[in-house]
């Protein structure tokens, strides 16, 4: 999700590209969005952009003329545009005839040919409103208003949002207006403060005390800048990502930029633990999570971010799908052993039946013979002429020794 830093780079984009730009016409919203529409129109605007924190302000200014057309009325007045980028949005300059897949709002140039600045949004997350204003229960821009947003969280330590880890007091709005997942695991790590310490606790510390007066403000200045605290980093993390220049955190890209990936410590740094806080968010850190840790909850540590692969739950689950892997294999490879020894079986009784490799053992192999021999076929007729043959052969070799032990007999028994 976009944060603080890339909605201020973003703003500081259409600064750049809309300078002396001279936009017209009405402002198109694509059909598939569900968003309201910008009921804009004027032969001739100009676009700006601000942010504060986590929000994103477009303004549409008409270009007054000194001598307005008749019949047209008051004209169209200036409006303000607040969006929130959701996972996924960003803002383009593109040629009107290449406008992006996913461009859900169109604003359109005046030059020939015309280009459009559209608002790009893949998975439609980001919303916008039309004549909106800052959200009142954010807090102060901790970037852009560092001294306001400071003061409001001090003085509202006792408030229940810091019952909570740190981890997720970091991600409230209402105090620390800018910071995402990526910035609350840079500012933690730095500090070496567990994700799940409790949130008061951190903060309590911070609190102003009174100072040595014989330390010179040189002094101060130093040690301030050499030992920064959480609040201080709050706003120094994110001006370091501004200061990339372009290469910070970009959701579209596939991969890191190579920038923004080495100057990251901890966010998704391979040898870092993770954990899911209560809100269902990693992350990212080093060392003992804290005591407001969830119960259960297993830390992963990052092995390689050049090879991305699906992370398992736990090895518990890898187990059980495995244990039913093989199981499933040990029946198929049972079945198909029954089934070998089966057709062995069968073949076993043809072959002892047949030996001859006749068939003669198979009824069906029987009735085929016999069609054979109808036929007159010279192999199968001659074997059964010779089987035929033996028969009485052996049927007279029988008689004649029955013949002979009765004669024998007969002798013993005359004296």
């Amino acid at each position: 999700m976009p944060e603080g830093p890339e909605l201020f780079l973003t703003s500081r984009y259409i600064n750049d590209v809309c300078d002396g730009v001279v936009f017209s016409g009405r402002v198109e919203k694509s059909q598939v969005s569900k968003n309201s529409e910008v009921p804009f129109e004027s032969e001739e605007y100009l676009i700006s952009a601000t942010s504060r924190g986590k929000e994103f302000k477009l303004m549409l200014t008409p270009v007054k003329r000194e001598h307005p057309p008749p019949n047209k009325g008051r004209g169209q007045k200036p409006m303000d545009v607040i969006f929130r980028f959701g996972m996924s949005g960003s803002f383009k300059m593109t040629l009107a005839s290449e406008l992006p897949k996913h461009a859900h709002l169109r604003f359109y140039t005046k030059e020939s040919p015309p280009r459009a600045l559209c608002f790009v949004d893949h998975r439609r997350f980001g919303r916008w409103e039309v004549d909106g204003s800052w959200q009142p229960e954010r807090g102060p821009c901790v970037m852009l208003e560092y001294g306001k947003f400071r003061a409001n969280v001090l003085k509202n330590i006792s408030d229940k949002a810091f019952n909570k880890p740190i981890c997720e007091a970091l991600l409230n709005q209402k105090f620390f207006n800018g910071i995402g997942n990526y910035l609350r695991a840079e500012i933690l790590y730095r500090l070496k403060i567990p994700p799940f310490e409790k949130a008061r606790t951190v903060l309590e510390s911070l609190q102003p005390r009174e100072q040595d007066s014989t330390v010179t403000l040189s002094r101060k200045v130093k040690l301030k800048r050499e030992n920064p605290d959480l609040l201080e980093l709050c706003h120094r993390v994110p001006t370091e990502v501004i200061r990339l220049e372009g290469n910070g955190y970009d959701p579209e890209r596939s991969t890191y930029s190579m920038a923004f990936g080495q100057w990251l410590q901890c966010y998704n740094v391979p040898g870092m633990k993770s954990r899911r806080d209560t809100n269902g968010r990693t992350i990212w850190f080093q060392g003992n999570p804290g005591p407001l840790a969830p119960k259960g909850g297993v830390s992963r540590k990052r092995q390689s971010r050049a090879k991305e692969e699906p992370e398992v739950s736990s090895p518990k689950v890898r187990k059980s799908r495995a244990r039913k892997n093989v199981k499933t294999e040990t029946l198929e490879e049972d079945a198909d052993g029954i089934q070998e020894k089966k057709k062995r079986g069968r073949s076993a009784r043809g072959n002892a039946e047949d030996p001859g490799g006749t068939g003669a053992g198979n009824p069906n192999t029987r009735a085929r013979r016999k069609a054979l021999v109808s036929q007159g076929s010279p192999t199968v007729a001659s074997a059964a002429e010779s089987q035929n043959g033996q028969a009485p052969a052996r049927k007279n070799a029988a008689s004649a020794a029955v013949a002979s032990r009765a004669r024998r007999s007969k002798a013993k028994k005359t004296p």
